[in-house]
């Protein structure tokens, strides 16, 4: 690395997320770690952020922050946009001004998921929905900063907080038939992996110019896919498995449409991002999102346990 790490801060914005809690870890030995969130800090507003970032001078910022309330995001447009979007381009701003890296994370959201195909990061963007939009606008705001890496995500889950995996164990110990959306295609992807991936391409970065083509958009998802009910079936299966009093079974879940559960954001049909970039970019080995979720899966039940 052409810094000497040793002697430097890496700013982590969004440290109590699902992925910011994991990322604690990851970063940990690149640098001393300046862990930030709310309600230490409103990510409505730049001004405390930069002045942290222009203060400690961090070799790389790296923002897990957002604002992810895909539904509330349509009547609320104007705080998802200054959290996905006007801040982080300000964040970038400032990066570029003191010489530091900037990593930020983004969505399949991004794509309408009409495409009759794998997306990839050449794929024009056409998001449906607010959220969508505003972490659009996010990429694009970030690139303000020549050294950035983005990466694209999907469906992401993590022991901490809350998220699918809690809400269908939750369900399935209170009802004997659930009903989730089987139309929707995607790749369930976890926090750590989210986190370890980060922390690996960084440490590769970090220190590298901005003339370095390896700077940009990825997209960063487990392999394979599976509908938001197979993906609950496959909860659920693990749950009972491991012994946990449940009322539903894989077999009592039924599949839905879309249309069958109304919700305010209109949600990409097609989720598939493909990593042949960052895979053959960075050498990376990516697991299949059993693999890589199935261990969150069963901290999660081992906490409902006790």
């Amino acid at each position: 690395m052409a810094n000497d790490m040793a002697q430097s801060s890496i700013l982590l914005l969004g440290s109590n997320g699902q992925v910011g809690h994991e990322l604690r870890t990851t970063l940990a030995p690149l640098g001393a770690l300046i862990a930030v969130d709310f309600p230490d800090i409103d990510f409505t507003e730049p001004g405390p952020i930069l002045d942290i970032i222009r203060g400690h001078k961090p070799v790389a910022v790296v923002n897990a922050a957002a604002y992810t309330a895909v539904d509330k995001a349509e009547s609320e447009k104007d705080k998802a946009y200054a959290v996905n979007a006007a801040t982080p381009g300000k964040i970038a701003g400032a990066c570029e001004e003191i010489g530091a890296c900037l990593v930020h994370y983004s969505t399949d959201y991004v794509f309408d998921g009409t495409k009759n195909g794998i997306y990839d990061e050449a794929d024009i963007t056409c998001p449906a929905s607010e959220y969508g939009r505003s972490k659009r606008d996010g990429e694009i705001a970030v690139a303000g900063c020549f050294r950035h890496l983005t990466f694209r995500t999907s469906w992401v889950v993590g022991p901490h907080g809350h998220n699918f995996i809690r809400t269908m164990l939750r369900l399935a110990g209170e009802r004997e038939t659930l009903r989730v959306v089987g139309d929707q295609f995607g790749a369930p992807t976890s926090a750590p992996m989210l986190a370890q991936v980060t922390a690996s391409v960084l440490a590769e970065m970090i220190g590298l110019p901005k003339s370095d083509r390896r700077w940009g958009l990825y997209h960063l998802v487990c392999g394979g896919e599976t509908t938001w009910h197979g993906f609950a079936q496959h909860i659920v299966g693990r749950g009972a498995a491991a012994g946990l009093p449940l009322k539903a079974r894989p077999d009592t879940i039924v599949a839905i449409t879309t249309a069958e559960y109304p919700v305010p954001a209109k949600r990409p049909a097609n989720s598939r991002l493909s990593t042949s970039k960052i895979s053959s970019t960075f050498g990376l080995s990516i697991p299949d999102w059993q693999q890589a979720v199935d261990p969150v899966i069963d901290r999660i039940i081992s906490e409902i346990k006790g």
